[in-house]
């Protein structure tokens, strides 16, 4: 709540909610959500996953969610558990996040939701070729989700690339670039390896250069990211979604500057 009061100045169109593998935060994802939109005046946007929960259990966690008033939903697989290296379905639960997606549209008057879903620029780090990728996003969009957020990237060329193949494959809903400013050299490297995403040559020297220097680390994140943003902007993204990690300074510094200079403003 002290990141969300920080972060409301600079008006974000929503506040994203992270959901424990296995259901182990399930309680507090809908206990915040709801203090999210009755305290906040910030949209709320729950996050949903397939780990661990039958069809049961997930009916009864959106029905929470609804109750609560909130209108958007990120409607995800997950990833395995702590521990674990596969992804396992609940014996009466999903195996992927395009069965969750049509579940929630199954009954619209009771979820009616406002549901995003995840896309991969440089592909799912379990999915064997970027064609496959495209094919079970596509799925996700065909089953009712209305726009995209990606995971993190570094490379602006790549999100470029993807979306162009996006659209050429009939994938027409928006399609949020996810941005992730990072603040030591040992945690971004530590996600793209999970991810899948590559950290572009020039930039990895850049990092390398100041592993030991966690000051100089945290500003090279927030200047990339910035630059990252600009770029992304000016080109005609609908928006960016910020990971924060419920750390608001850095990407407090990157949205003031570009309130500032509102790049959007050139774009054709």
């Amino acid at each position: 709540m002290e990141t969300v009061a920080a972060l409301r100045p600079l008006q974000p169109a929503w506040v994203s909610v992270t959901y424990g593998a296995g259901g182990s935060t399930r309680a507090k994802t809908v206990e915040l959500v709801r203090r999210l939109k009755r305290e906040s005046g910030i949209e709320p946007m729950a996050h949903v996953t397939c780990v661990g929960a039958s069809r049961a259990e997930l009916a009864a966690l959106l029905d929470e969610v609804a109750a609560a008033g909130v209108e958007n939903v990120l409607a995800l697989r997950g990833d395995p558990p702590r521990g674990e290296t596969r992804f396992q379905p609940h014996p009466d639960g999903f195996r992927f996040a395009s069965e969750l997606v049509a579940f929630i549209r199954s009954d619209p008057k009771r979820w009616p939701f406002c549901v995003g879903a995840a896309a991969y620029p440089e592909g799912h780090p379990e999915t064997p070729d970027l064609e496959a990728d495209l094919r079970h996003l596509r799925a996700k969009v065909d089953a009712g989700t209305d726009f995209l957020v990606t995971q993190l990237f570094f490379d602006n060329g790549r999100f470029a690339g993807f979306v162009e193949r996006a659209r050429a494959a009939g994938i027409r809903v928006p399609i949020v670039p996810g941005i992730m400013p990072f603040t030591n050299v040992e945690q971004v490297e530590r996600f793209t390896a999970t991810c899948g995403a590559t950290i572009p040559p020039r930039l990895h020297g850049a990092m390398e250069a100041l592993r030991s220097d966690p000051d100089g680390a945290r500003e090279l994140g927030v200047a990339f990211a910035s630059l990252q943003c600009q770029d992304l902007l000016r080109a005609g993204v609908p928006g960016i979604h910020f990971y924060t990690l419920n750390r608001s300074p850095s990407t407090r510094a990157i949205v003031a500057a570009l309130l500032a200079a509102a790049p959007w403003s050139g774009a054709s």
